[in-house]
């Protein structure tokens, strides 16, 4: 046996160190990067410009720039290659592209020319909004360069001072690739980026307009001026957009919620059955939480009902005094009825009140008349020549005569025995008017000749004929 020992397959000599682990030559970041589109080398760009970006097969593109690419056709169904573009024929045109230098950016895989036959631009799809470029999404995806693209045809100018109808910013002087008009009112100004903003969100069926709300030949100028408008429903008619409409509250809003679960917690039936409000159906409450009974099939919370309001049933009912001041249309400063009784009809005085209060009412600024049982006798001269209607007694009363004056109706006596009316005079110590005077001289008239028939109102004779003379005087009985 050699006096040398053999080493262990697994020992180190002593003083030496161990290797270093094997790394990746390839770069971490690189490797988990997403992969870039082939025609435009982005990756990562705006979808609303450049739509999604497709994987398959080893290759990545973005949708549209597999649409706007030269010399790129579909050969067959969504279903081959990308979206019916071949593998070979992609790799054909990426080839062709690095050839070619964006004049935007100025770097090379430019897949995408301007259709002008004798323009020599290209660019990439990314960097077309950048150097005013338009690009049709349309049909035959059509592509032009800030030389060469369409300009609106409408003759219009803005004012000063106009505002975008979307983002209410100012516009441009004139129109320019980042100030359109809409061609039907021609009073609809907006930006570029603010009306493409607006046709993403409500598709070819909603997009309109903003103000004149024009379809169909603001839907082609725009289609034409390189917005892209895609096939679909509006963004807010999207089937999760009013989720949040059809939930249902479950929680309790008492103010000390006594459920051992807690607030959210909520039963079928029992104490720790949940209720919504029956108005709002915003607030919720355990029936223990509000001590509501089994019995009870519906609740309102404090926010419908109204705190510290009385209920109808429990309202006082108002006395027939206060109903008979309600329909008689007395003020809250009116004085009150005296004599009044829950229990007895009124009476004459209370009566003779009341119609005292109503004429006050009415007339708020007339001067009251003498009070009737203050009324003077009447004149001498109205007694001296009334001998035949004292001996008529009192069951004979003259009738009344109307008057349009309020204060002259309430000289007039009401319920008197004596059989002649009599004259009130006034409380002030003027003398009376004309109108006064010619009531006055009617009463003494209809007090000597009670059962003469009265002539026509002075306002309304007619004229009198030629062939007859005068009135005759009344007869004398």
């Amino acid at each position: 046996m050699s006096a040398r020992k053999q080493k262990a397959p697994g020992s180190m000599e002593q003083g030496t160190l161990p290797p270093a682990p094997q790394r990746c030559s390839f770069p971490v970041a690189f490797a988990l990067s997403p992969p870039a589109c082939l025609l435009c080398r982005r990756a990562e760009a705006d979808p609303a410009v450049c739509g999604a970006k497709l994987e398959k097969q080893g290759l990545c593109a973005h949708v549209f720039c597999l649409l706007f690419a030269n010399e790129l056709f579909q050969q067959g169904g969504r279903e081959v290659g990308l979206m019916g573009f071949l593998p070979e024929d992609i790799r054909r045109a990426v080839a062709r592209a690095a050839r070619k230098h964006c004049f935007v950016c100025g770097e090379s895989g430019a897949a995408i020319s301007c259709w002008q036959r004798s323009c020599d631009h290209s660019f990439h799809l990314p960097c077309a909004a950048e150097g005013g470029c338009v690009t049709q999404y349309a049909l035959q995806y059509s592509a032009f360069c800030w030389q060469h693209r369409p300009e609106q045809a409408v003759e219009a100018a803005p004012e000063e001072n106009t505002t975008c109808l979307i983002c209410l910013d100012l516009v441009e002087e004139r129109k320019s690739y980042g100030t359109m008009v809409c061609p039907a009112c021609k009073h609809a100004w907006f930006h570029r980026g603010c009306i493409q903003g607006q046709a993403l969100c409500a598709g070819i069926s909603c997009f309109q307009c903003p103000l004149c709300r024009d379809k169909e030949l603001f839907l082609l100028e725009m289609l034409t001026m390189g917005i892209r408008i895609p096939s679909r429903l509006p963004s807010w008619e999207n089937r999760r957009a009013y989720a949040a409409l059809s939930e249902r509250h479950s929680r309790c809003d008492a103010r000390e919620c006594l459920c051992p679960g807690g607030r959210e917690q909520a039963e079928e039936e029992g104490p720790w059955q949940l209720l919504l409000c029956c108005s709002c159906a915003a607030e919720g409450t355990h029936r223990r939480c509000s001590d509501l009974r089994s019995s009870t099939a519906s609740w309102e919370c404090d926010a419908c009902a109204g705190l510290g309001t009385a209920s109808s049933a429990s309202s006082e009912l108002a006395g027939p005094s206060t109903a008979s001041q309600a329909a008689s249309g007395f003020s809250c400063g009116s004085p009150p009825l005296q004599g009044s009784s829950r229990s007895s009809p009124p009476g004459p005085v209370q009566m003779r009140d009341r119609s005292r209060l109503q004429r006050r009412e009415q007339h708020p600024y007339s001067r009251p008349g003498r009070r009737r049982d203050r009324s003077r006798a009447p004149a001498p001269s109205a007694e001296s020549s009334t001998p035949s209607q004292a001996a008529l007694g009192p069951s004979h009363s003259s009738p009344a005569p109307e008057t349009s004056s309020p204060s002259t109706a309430s000289q007039l006596p009401a319920g008197s025995s004596s059989g002649s009316p009599a004259l009130e005079s006034s409380r002030s110590s003027r003398p009376p008017g004309p109108v006064r005077m010619r009531d006055r001289s009617r009463l003494q008239r209809r007090a000597q000749h009670p059962y003469s028939r009265p002539g026509r109102r002075r306002g309304t004779s007619r004229a009198p004929s030629p062939s007859a003379g005068p009135d005759p005087p009344p007869p004398v009985q």
